[in-house]
This record gives C-alpha cells, structure tokens and sequence, in this order.
C-alpha cells in the first residue's frame, strides 16, 4: 500500500503542532527546507524540526532544497529528523553530502528536478534508502503536476528495487491514480491533505483506498 507523507509546507505555520495532530494516519511527515538560494522560496529550519519532534513519533522525511546541504546535516538530525534527502543538483560534492547522512544515523535519500536524468543518481543508488521525484519545479506548493518525470520511477524501480520512490508536487485525488500506477512508494501531498476538512478521508483517497 502507498504511504502518504503531508507537507508541512502546506500546514498552518501558526499552528503546526495542531496540524500535525490532524494527520495521525499519516506514515511520514515531509519537512521542506529551502533556503532562498537553490529554489526562490525559504521555509522551516531545524528549530522548526526540533520544537515539533515530540508532538509525534511519526517519521520526520527532511526535504533539503539547500546549494549546500552538507553543513546542515548533523544539525537537522540532531533536531529530530529521520530520513535526510538533499538534491542530486546542490553544489556539494554529493558523496560528501551521502557520507554525512549515513554517519549521522539517518536515512538517506537523494531528490531529482524534474527536468534532471534519473542516471544522474546511478553512483550512488546502492547507498540510498529513497529517492524523492519532483514532479513540480521545488520551491513552492499549489503547483500543476509534470507527468514525464514519473517515468524516472520505472528506470529507477528497475535498476535499485531496494528504493523507496516518493512523487513529490502537484498530487492530488486526480493524480494520485498515476503516481501509484507508475510504481510510487509514498505520496507527498501538501495542499491536498491540509486545505482538506477531513484530511484522513483525504489521504485514504490518496491511496486508493474507498474510505467509509
């Protein structure tokens, strides 16, 4: 069964500990962080992961839309997160970033753009544990999903089984049916689940679930 991991991006900033208790049924939580630099957009940083990590104890999915990803590691587990996944197209040297990660103790995974080849991940796919798959340019939510990067899930699922493939942008209950078809693992939807008035039947229709 697909897992659906909300955005937080998409959550009431002034309430988040309230939202997060909206979505109990929710496998992961996924926490973007931008810094204004690799996407036009800035976000939550580790304080934000910190003050929320004993609200829940579901899994903290740490999305870092950072140009230098590898000096925030160690910060961002020891804040509580989980999974880190940092982009195949930062500026650091991403064995360097992947190091980081697997000493600090947390999951890795590496995120792709939508226009960037999902052979650009093939050195270090062995060592990852997800990867996440945009399917909107990152930086802001709301946005129309891109259907050609789900083929990036076929090459992938095909080349590293092993791999937890999350569609990331633009899902909703008219496009969760093609990102579970194409083979996707966890579902990241934002707006979808915390505009929604019941954001469980929500997320059970995400999954293709007929919810009572």
């Amino acid at each position: 069964m697909v897992q659906i991991a909300p955005s937080l991006l998409a959550a009431d900033f002034s309430a988040l500990g309230r939202e997060i208790a909206r979505v109990p049924e929710a496998e992961l939580l996924h926490i973007d962080v931008m810094d204004g630099v690799f996407v036009p957009n800035l976000s939550m940083g580790p304080q934000i992961v910190e003050a929320l990590r004993d609200k829940t104890r579901q899994i903290f999915d740490v999305h870092l839309m950072l140009l230098h990803p590898a000096r925030y590691i160690p910060v961002f587990r020891k804040a509580g997160a989980d999974w880190l996944t940092f982009h195949v197209e930062c500026e650091d040297d991403p064995e360097e970033v992947l190091q980081a990660i697997q000493a600090s103790g947390a999951k890795a995974g590496m995120a792709l753009k939508p226009g960037t080849s999902p052979q650009a991940l093939f050195p270090y796919g062995e060592r990852l544990h997800s990867v996440t798959i945009m399917t909107v340019e990152p930086g802001f939510g709301g946005q129309v999903l891109q259907r050609e990067p789900l083929e990036k899930i076929r090459v992938l699922k095909e080349r590293f089984p092993h791999l937890h493939l999350e569609v990331d942008g633009g899902v909703n209950r008219e496009t969760a049916s093609l990102c579970r078809q194409a083979g996707a693992d966890i579902l990241v939807a934002g707006t979808a689940v915390f505009r929604a008035e019941n954001p469980g039947r929500e997320m059970a229709f995400l999954r293709g679930e007929s919810p009572a």
